[in-house]
């Protein structure tokens, strides 16, 4: 079936249905009958259609840690052209080798205004990032503003999995395994080389993009907070099939190692008509978070307002944490409620999707949405000097939380800007400033 655009994308988005639940197996159909049963690759496939196994990970891999999906399509993925180099635009990979890491506190100022007729794959711009892509460890913070929707384009990656938050207007994701809408409070994820094409559901759109080249994001384990809390896997919404039966030149763009690479096809590769697995896209609601804090004193470590992890080699040290940081009571006695000071041997991206942030300042020149920060490695952080000033005074009674909605990416690697970034015209070069004016209270 083919699918209109604009207009069209909003009233799809509100109509889509989904299946639920994170990592388990899941299945759909669009055209009744045209999921095979009983086997995976039956000699011929229902209605014509071609079986083709998609993997996310080896195939010896820990049935836990496996992630597959069958997909029956109209035609084989195998069925297309060579693909060429094409330019990279504002994208790019690790290794990043073009500047060297920065131990200073940075923030950034929102994406300016883009040209006119960038769609979300032309609007994306590397920020930084670690590890090696090649190698599949490490991760890339990039940002994307748009005001096109991608048309006749179709992008995939082969390095790594894309999580998606968006900041400011609303997303259709058309993947491979149906339709997911996305929007501002939400986060999407878009497993490695699943096909995927972006439409917009306002004039524009703007947000962030963790690129994750390691192991897949999963649930964090929980610990002594016991079966239930955080993030609840049943709030994870995976896509029902939907299928374009299109005629026509599309343009497949593929980041492989870093670089793009495009071919033209003759027919939409979009073209699922049913599939059953566990390497799906998905999309989340941030205020769906369940949030564990303390109820007695002190201000709990980061860690526990952690969405999706992505484990490593080391127990406990993550190769990139995604953390929300969302609507929630402040009751704490004695106590120094917001973000306390430290430094961390992880590297700290954040970001901010709306409101303002407990421990920053907002408004013009400080912490606003659409706008990041970065604190590498041991770089000394926490509460700006006004944030600390009134924290230090207030009367403490129970406070809610709920006028701001602020995300952390976390990495066990330092993050290398790229030289765009170090040298962007909307990084803020005055920074340092907010922590100037800490008085000297010690007294002897």
């Amino acid at each position: 079936m083919t699918t209109p655009t604009g207009d069209g994308a909003v009233k799809i988005a509100e109509g889509l249905g989904h299946s639920r639940g994170f990592g388990n197996e899941h299945s759909s159909e669009a055209v009744p009958g045209a999921l095979p049963h009983g086997r995976n690759a039956p000699q011929r496939a229902p209605l014509g259609l071609y079986a083709e196994q998609l993997s996310g990970s080896a195939f010896t891999e820990p049935r836990a840690s496996n992630r597959r999906s069958w997909l029956y399509r109209i035609r084989p993925s195998a069925a297309h052209p060579p693909f060429t180099r094409t330019d990279n635009g504002r994208l790019r990979s690790a290794p990043f080798t073009e500047s060297v890491p920065d131990p200073n506190r940075l923030r950034w100022n929102p994406l300016p205004e883009p040209p006119s007729g960038t769609d979300w794959l032309a609007g994306l711009w590397t920020l930084g990032g670690n590890g090696d892509a090649t190698q599949r460890t490490g991760m890339a913070v990039h940002l994307y503003h748009a005001n096109s929707s991608m048309e006749s384009r179709v992008f995939s990656n082969a390095d790594g999995e894309l999580l998606i938050v968006p900041e400011h207007g609303g997303l259709l994701l058309r993947t491979e395994l149906g339709l997911l809408a996305a929007r501002p409070g939400e986060v999407a994820l878009i497993p490695r080389g699943v096909r995927f094409r972006v439409e917009l559901l306002d004039a524009s759109a703007r947000g962030y993009v963790c690129e994750n080249y390691g192991r897949p994001f999963e649930l964090p384990e929980l610990g002594p907070i016991g079966a239930n809390g955080l993030a609840n896997a049943r709030d994870f919404r995976a896509p029902l099939a939907a299928y374009e039966d299109v005629e026509g030149p599309v343009e497949v763009v593929n980041k492989f190692c870093g670089n793009l690479w495009t071919a033209t096809y003759d027919h939409s590769p979009l073209d699922v008509v049913a599939w059953h697995g566990s390497h799906t896209p998905y999309v989340y609601d941030l205020r769906t978070f369940n949030v564990i804090g303390s109820i007695s004193y002190d201000h709990p470590d980061p860690s526990i307002f952690t969405v999706l992890t992505s484990p490593s080699d080391t127990p406990g040290l993550a190769g990139v944490d995604f953390v929300v940081f969302a609507p929630r009571w402040l009751v704490g006695e004695d106590t120094f409620r917001p973000p306390y000071f430290h430094r961390n041997v992880m590297s700290e991206y954040m970001g901010l999707i709306e409101g303002a942030y407990d421990a920053k300042t907002a408004g013009e020149g400080g912490f606003v949405p659409g706008g990041g920060s970065l604190h590498n490695m041991m770089s000394a952080h926490g509460p700006d000097r006004e944030t600390f000033d009134r924290a230090s005074t207030a009367e403490l009674k129970p406070q809610k939380i709920d006028d701001g909605l602020a995300f952390m990416f976390e990495t066990r690697w330092p993050v290398t800007a790229t030289e765009q970034a170090a040298n962007a015209d909307h990084l803020q070069r005055g920074y340092d400033d907010v922590w100037q004016g800490l008085q000297r209270h010690f007294r002897s």
